[in-house]
């Protein structure tokens, strides 16, 4: 019997990754007897059992668990070596799942997708907009692009930038409640919140001089876990926010219905990062997503031409 001993590595490994045959298929886009048959095959290939099958759960045998360790590590080599050889050998194509946050999605991602699909044509792409935390094993997303540090050690990360974060309000706010001068009058402000979509904890701001650094929580009329409400409701003069200077706040500022308050303190900056799952076979589609937009955040943060 002749099988795709590749192709059976990444299913198995995705089957143990899950937890499930039909969760595999699902995210594989196979029939769930399909995955079934592939693992069937890959065992009688290999002369053992890799699966305990109950009703309720998998788990893996201890042969299961040595080529569990070793198909690992063979997609990672083969991950490096496709990479060393670039798209000379690989040309990026089918299906890519990704999720970015709904501002960057509709502002910085969307408009620039007719140079993307100029270059991988052969490319499907399901985007996702949200800005709530992704299960990329559990729902199928092959890379999702996130604002923050990566505490998750089954994720690989690739750094897109920086982008500074400010502290500003509406003129209609400030000429309401005056225009904070030190730290010690944010007592008198209310803040626009921004809160977790996973957790529902408030963000607090930050503020940082030198040696100096502090969190401080306030009061809010209202508070948003997603970008583009928050920037809606701070220009619609609802309080003090504090976000990443990205092309909506930096367009704000510009026009001036927004305006910097506090510009002695630093905010500090928020990380841009590209993520995946460590242990899965990084495909060309995916790099190539993840090269092109890292080209558009580098010309997004690039600082503006001297005049």
């Amino acid at each position: 019997m002749s099988i795709d001993r590749f192709k059976s590595m990444e299913v198995f490994v995705r089957v143990v990754e899950l937890g499930s045959f039909t969760r595999a298929a699902t995210a594989l886009h196979l029939p769930k007897g399909r995955v079934t048959t592939i693992i069937q095959e890959l065992e009688t290939h290999l002369g053992a059992r890799l699966l305990h099958r109950t009703t309720r759960r998998l788990s893996l045998t201890d042969d299961g668990m040595v080529y569990h360790q070793r198909a690992v590590a063979m997609l990672q080599e083969m991950n490096e070596l496709e990479g060393a050889l670039g798209h000379a050998v690989v040309t990026p194509a089918g299906r890519l799942r990704v999720d970015v946050p709904a501002a960057t999605g509709r502002h910085m991602i969307a408009p620039a997708l007719p140079e993307f699909f100029r270059r991988y044509p052969q490319i499907v792409l399901e985007l996702g907009s949200s800005d709530r935390p992704v299960d990329l094993i559990a729902e199928g997303v092959d890379c999702v692009i996130r604002g923050g540090l990566v505490h998750d050690e089954s994720l690989a990360a690739r750094h897109l930038g920086e982008l500074a974060v400010v502290t500003c309000a509406a003129p209609c706010y400030l000429q309401r409640h005056g225009t904070p001068a030190t730290l010690a009058d944010l007592d008198q402000h209310r803040f626009v919140n921004f809160f977790s979509a996973k957790t529902g904890r408030i963000f607090p701001f930050d503020f940082r001089r030198g040696d100096e650094a502090y969190e401080i929580n306030r009061p809010h009329w209202v508070a948003a876990n997603d970008a583009d409400t928050y920037i809606a409701a701070a220009v619609a003069g609802m309080g003090l926010m504090q976000s990443p200077a990205n092309r909506m706040i930096r367009e704000h500022l510009a026009s001036g219905r927004l305006v910097p308050v506090l510009p002695d303190w630093n905010a500090g900056t928020l990380p841009l990062v590209a993520m995946y799952p460590r242990n899965r076979h990084l495909t060309a589609k995916v790099r190539a997503f993840i090269e092109w937009a890292a080209e558009i955040f580098r010309a997004e943060l690039a600082p503006p031409p001297l005049p």
